[in-house]
């Protein structure tokens, strides 16, 4: 058995035998997609001018990045995870979850803010984990973890509340979405944490260590990788990604329902995939998945214009899916040819 080749201190892909370019070949194919996405984005506003004299305004690019600001948090969280060849099906219920207790908790004292956040983006986060631990040391799917987590998660919400959330609006959440002389806060906010991501992916020992899980897990047992303790972290980090998506969703909305992360499930899968992360696990950049989560905003923002239902909207997040994936085929193969592996080898 080898050891997975590192290559600028990313792990090359060995997938099929041979070692590919490494981090800065990717690095610059993830800038690539990730221009074209924004591209793209500007592109469909400027474009969306002649649906009347409201839309492709400055006012109206604004809207759709603050907009999208929640949907990048979310996608965060899930691209981590989908690195791992994982996937997250808990953070509707994890972002609801959020956004209650920060209702709750918080309300209108801006002074709990400061305990307030923490300790939601604690709880999140330790939920995440114990997904994590599902999957990492139960060896449950991915798939049937998260998902009994979010419906766990939904009952428990649903009982904290008696079905009607109560509390009160944070006029300090509120702050990070109005408009002042300097701009919108939330913007810069969604600029340097967007470069946090991207240098906590690229340039520091964990995200290495996440890539070279997510390319080869044998390999990475073999080179003595904390697989377990990186597992449960990436789990975490997508709980508390969506926990802080809820609390900044009561800050944008005044308030909270029951449904509050439920239209975010499908749009992070997308943002990530058409971003370029591969859907088994180690290749990805978030300033792709970002890109993703601005150009399917941007997407939704002109359908809900034209006066389109949501389940129309749901359709455009299904293709949009569906095409990343063609375009991914290659990584598609590579999946069954895993699962193909892995099970002769449970028979065997």
């Amino acid at each position: 058995m080898t050891q997975t080749p590192l290559t600028g201190g990313r792990p090359a892909d060995t997938r099929d035998g041979h070692a590919t370019p490494g981090m800065f070949a990717r690095l610059d194919r993830d800038v690539r997609t990730a221009i074209a996405l924004f591209a793209i984005s500007f592109a469909l506003i400027a474009a969306s001018r002649v649906l009347g004299p409201n839309f492709g305004s400055l006012a109206q690019t604004k809207a759709i990045l603050v907009i999208s600001s929640f949907l990048m948090v979310v996608a965060f969280g899930q691209q981590m995870v989908i690195l791992l060849g994982g996937l997250d099906l808990s953070i509707a219920s994890m972002m609801t979850l959020g956004g209650v207790l920060a209702f709750k908790w918080i309300g209108g004292s801006d002074a709990a803010v400061v305990w307030g956040v923490p300790a939601i983006l604690l709880i999140t986060a330790a939920l995440g984990a114990l997904s994590g631990i599902g999957v990492s040391v139960m060896k449950i799917p991915p798939f049937i973890m998260t998902l009994a987590m979010g419906v766990i998660l939904y009952g428990v919400t649903l009982g904290f509340t008696q079905g009607t959330p109560t509390g009160q609006p944070s006029a300090a959440l509120s702050a990070l979405f109005a408009n002042t002389s300097f701009g919108t806060p939330i913007l810069y906010l969604m600029a340097v944490a967007t470069a946090a991501g991207c240098f906590l992916q690229m340039r520091t020992g964990f995200g290495r260590k996440l890539y070279a899980l997510g390319t080869n897990p044998t390999a990475a047992y073999v080179a003595a990788l904390p697989v377990h303790r990186l597992t449960i972290a990436a789990y975490a980090i997508s709980g508390a990604s969506a926990g802080l998506a809820g609390i900044l969703m009561l800050g944008y909305v005044r308030g909270v329902t029951l449904t509050l992360g439920q239209s975010y499930l499908l749009p992070s899968v997308a943002a990530v995939v058409i971003g370029g992360t591969s859907i088994v696990g180690g290749r990805g950049l978030y300033l792709g998945a970002a890109a993703g989560a601005i150009l399917l905003t941007t997407l939704s923002t002109i359908v809900a214009s034209l006066g389109i239902a949501q389940g129309w909207r749901t359709i455009v997040y299904g293709v949009v899916i569906f095409v990343a994936l063609v375009l991914l085929r290659d990584d598609l193969a590579t999946l069954f040819k895993r699962s193909r592996i892995t099970s002769q080898s449970k028979h065997s």
